[in-house]
């Protein structure tokens, strides 16, 4: 972060590649006051393609890997393709919001760093991803044309389109070049900064609401509507996760240095604290950090996160392989290739200490070298939920503790949710489908709708269940909607253009315009990201997504 009033020095060099660059917009999404009482958000997800929002009147949040960012009015925000996002804005106006998300591509001429290179330089080199705008109206009133023109009929006014997004992007570059940046933080999330950075020293209520300049019990209210829990708690929780990070970085360091370095006295109370908010304790925590534990399907990746194990190997293609190398800014994370062959070759380079697996989705030939180079623990498809699969991977890495403790979270957060749904939506219908693509699938108790059917107890329509069996759905298909009664739906969509195009042909159907839920407007989108995996670690992210799909709402 840069001290307030310094001035932002961003080095021309990043730009004298822009005249081999073309910038292509590819989706567009506008907020205002008008549009929602319940504000807009964006769910999280991995952006598959780079991000643009400027936030021309209104506040709310966006959070990039984890970072908390509060948004201002007149400032541009930018994300970066495999970032994991989540956003919420209320506007004050029409003025509102533009969020605009769009490709990079280079012609053969261009040498020297690649185009993600020198995104990375820009993103870097903002402050904090935010860009003052030296010029909002002119701004604002550019995005209105990019709207206007990139959602005509007429090709030749969506190019018209294309090149004005070109301008906003140059007028943004210009801005990181000559505009003075200030470091604008609310108090509250002063203290959440000031708590990160004192956080091995004594704080006391006292301190952190005399760092958000307001009274303690103003501060402790305020505090808690914000992160959803106290302050006290999201030190202590803090303080664990800083212990976690030094236990799995230096296993040479004795107990009591560890708990005096991230602010704990009492070297008995930050043991019983680490084992409440970990599951297990420390020394349990030291001993399984050094193993190796290899992650060679999707579903083994969201078992093992649950368990607070980042995998040493885990699928190159999967976002979280390259979130956690970004996070801890490590190679010691290696991404696992496609290929059979390939995948046991580089297994055998790491040795890692245990595997875990998926046994429908590898050859038994496969199943048996593996088994050849360490102990592997083999979850099915088949056999069993989400939660037999994060039991019996617990019990393979002697982590079933921590596992009970994770569900037990789990539950009681289902259980809040579940009470602060409305009457109205316990009692209408919940259809949930994903899109990818030309692929429509209704999606049951099996998948990640287990959420809404099982966790949070919400009616399906009747007689959906052979609908249920079926792989997936064409639009020719749609007929099998029609003896349903259909109150509500989520529709979670890939964020391709096929599948919004797949989902576009689908919401203008005269079948689904015949449904309650599109008739009172009772559809909620969501982002696809790692939300279809059907693991422990995706369903959590779920239960975090429900309570904003309906709030506000009756």
């Amino acid at each position: 972060m840069r001290n307030k009033g310094t001035e932002q020095v961003i080095p021309h060099s990043i730009f004298d590649v822009l005249d081999q660059v073309h910038f292509s917009l590819s989706e567009l999404q506008t907020a205002s006051a008008s549009q929602s009482e319940a504000g807009w958000r964006l769910g999280k997800h991995f952006l598959e393609s780079y991000m643009l929002l400027f936030a021309a009147s209104g506040e709310g949040w966006l959070t990039i890997d984890g970072q908390f960012i509060e948004l201002r009015s007149a400032a541009f925000y930018i994300g970066l393709p495999g970032q994991l996002v989540e956003a919420a804005f209320q506007g004050k106006d029409n003025r509102g919001l533009y969020l605009m998300k769009f490709s990079v591509t280079s012609n053969s001429k261009m040498t020297g760093t690649s185009v993600h290179e020198m995104m990375k330089q820009v993103y870097m080199q903002s402050n904090n991803s935010e860009i003052s705008c030296s010029s909002p109206a002119v701004i604002r009133l550019l995005c209105q044309d990019i709207e206007a023109f990139i959602r005509c009929e007429a090709g030749l006014k969506r190019y018209y389109g294309q090149i004005r997004f070109q301008e906003l992007l140059y007028l943004m570059f210009h801005d990181m070049l000559h505009v003075e940046t200030q470091n604008i933080r609310l108090p509250i999330e002063q203290v959440k900064h000031y708590i990160e950075q004192h956080y091995m020293e004594k704080i006391t209520i006292q301190d952190m609401a005399e760092a958000a300049r307001m009274s303690s019990r103003h501060f402790m209210r305020l505090f808690k509507k914000r992160y959803g829990c106290s302050a006290v708690d999201y030190l202590t929780i803090y303080r664990i996760k800083q212990a976690q990070i030094m236990m799995r970085n230096d296993h040479s360091l004795r107990l009591k240095e560890i708990a005096t370095c991230v602010g704990f006295s009492d070297e008995m109370y930050f043991r019983r604290k680490f084992k409440q908010i970990s599951g297990v304790p420390p020394a349990t925590f030291i001993r399984n950090s050094k193993q190796r534990i290899a992650a060679v399907h999707p579903l083994a990746i969201g078992t093992l996160l649950a368990l607070q194990v980042i995998p040493c190997a885990a699928g190159a293609n999967h976002p979280w392989t390259a979130y956690y190398r970004r996070k801890y800014e490590t190679d010691t994370i290696t991404p696992l290739d496609e290929a059979e062959e390939d995948v046991l070759q580089q297994l055998e380079t790491i040795r890692p200490d245990y595997i875990v697996a998926v046994r429908e989705e590898m050859s038994h030939n496969m199943l048996q070298r593996l088994k050849s180079l360490a102990p592997v623990c083999v979850l099915s498809k088949s056999n069993g939920d989400w939660r037999h699969h994060l039991r019996t991977a617990a019990e393979c890495l002697n982590l079933s503790p921590a596992a009970e403790v994770w569900l037990q979270r789990y539950e009681q957060k289902a259980a809040v949710l579940r009470s602060q749904l409305s009457e109205q939506i316990r009692k209408d219908t919940l259809l949930v489908i994903s899109i990818q693509k030309a692929c429509i699938q209704v999606m049951g108790p099996h998948t990640i709708a287990s959420v809404f059917y099982t966790d949070l107890k919400l009616k399906a329509p009747e007689g959906i269940e052979h609908i249920w069996e079926k792989q997936h759905l064409h639009m020719g298909d749609l007929g099998d909607l029609t003896p349903l009664v259909i109150d509500r739906a989520v529709v979670i969509v890939g964020e391709n253009a096929a599948s919004r195009q797949t989902w576009h042909k689908l919401s203008n159907s005269e079948i689904w315009q015949a449904t309650k839920a599109a008739k009172e407007g009772s559809i909620r989108m969501m982002h696809s990201g790692v939300l279809l995996e059907y693991t422990a670690f995706t369903h959590d992210l779920m239960l975090d997504e429900v309570l904003d799909l309906w709030q506000h709402r009756p």
